[in-house]
């Protein structure tokens, strides 16, 4: 009897460590980084990789991404900085990517996005995003996954309305260009403020929310099934740039924090609640996500 019932225990606290270890699986980042060049530090690469998106023939630089103080105490922001003077070889887009091991849970960023540039005309369809996302190993690639948040400040994709698309893709196709996802468009300027982002992958969906409001659900096909690195990326639609002039139009857009717990759905409330309590704590940055199995190439071209 002895025997079952600490057998029975240990099988208990058994159970008990791996969903412990499971609740554990967080990784979060604050951007508390002193400079670009300590971004590799938290498991970030920063673009410098040509190709799509964007303008054919710009260029992905490290310059082209800032740590900044936000001017609350202690505070620090990513900076993602695009600028374009109408010509590819004038153009500049930024892109930041982390490790390739994200798949079902709960992701959410607070970022904030710009309806107009900081300096230059207005008017250039500039894409600002927080997603997550698999190489494309060739057209139509059956296991490519991604869930994608892109905001457009002044239009695009054949529509000059302001919007917020929230986007689970199935495949996909760049050249020519052929697209099946499932899309939501949320409609309305969102810059200038912050916003937290959330997306859910479970249970054979992905549900999206913009500051706590569900506004979307997507299944089947669609939904991801590899896993995914963690990317914000602001570039310029190859479509509709305003005309070639010697003065930039430079757009920016910044992080707050960004959060995943893996294998786990959570509300904005809980997610909040536990960057709240890391910041507490001074914890700048945890990652125990442990990586995929086996370990998977990480790119940041896409």
């Amino acid at each position: 009897m002895k025997t079952v019932a600490a057998a029975a225990m240990a099988a208990m606290a058994g159970f008990a460590a791996l969903a412990q270890s499971a609740a554990s699986e967080r990784f979060f980042d604050d951007f508390a980084y002193a400079r670009p060049a300590q971004l590799a530090e938290g498991g970030w690469t920063v673009r410098t990789a040509a190709g799509h998106p964007g303008v054919p023939g710009a260029a992905w630089r490290t310059d082209a991404l800032e740590l900044v103080d936000d001017g609350d105490a202690g505070n620090r922001l990513l900076r993602l900085t695009a600028r374009t003077d109408g010509t590819g070889p004038g153009t500049v887009q930024a892109q930041l990517c982390h490790a390739r091991k994200y798949l079902e849970g709960t992701y959410a960023a607070r970022v904030r996005f710009a309806d107009q540039p900081v300096s230059g005309a207005d008017g250039d369809p500039v894409i600002q995003t927080f997603y997550a996302v698999s190489p494309l190993r060739f057209a139509f690639d059956p296991e490519f996954s991604e869930i994608d948040w892109e905001y457009l400040g002044n239009g695009g994709w054949g529509s000059e309305r302001t919007r917020l698309y929230g986007i689970t893709w199935q495949t996909v196709r760049v050249e020519p260009w052929q697209a099946h996802n499932q899309a939501h468009e949320e409609f309305g300027a969102l810059g200038g403020a912050w916003h937290v982002l959330m997306m859910q992958v479970a249970g054979g969906q992905t549900r999206w929310f913009v500051d706590g409001r569900e506004v979307a659900r997507h299944g089947g096909r669609n939904v991801p099934v590899v896993p995914m690195s963690i990317n914000f990326n602001l570039w310029f639609s190859p479509g509709g740039l305003l005309p070639a002039s010697p003065v930039p139009r430079v757009y920016r857009q910044e992080v707050d924090w960004v959060f995943h717990a893996r294998g786990e759905v959570l509300g904005q409330s809980q997610v909040e609640s536990e960057v709240a309590a890391l910041r507490r704590q001074g914890v700048p940055r945890r990652d125990t996500v442990p990586p995929a199995q086996p370990p998977l190439a990480s790119p940041c071209d896409f």
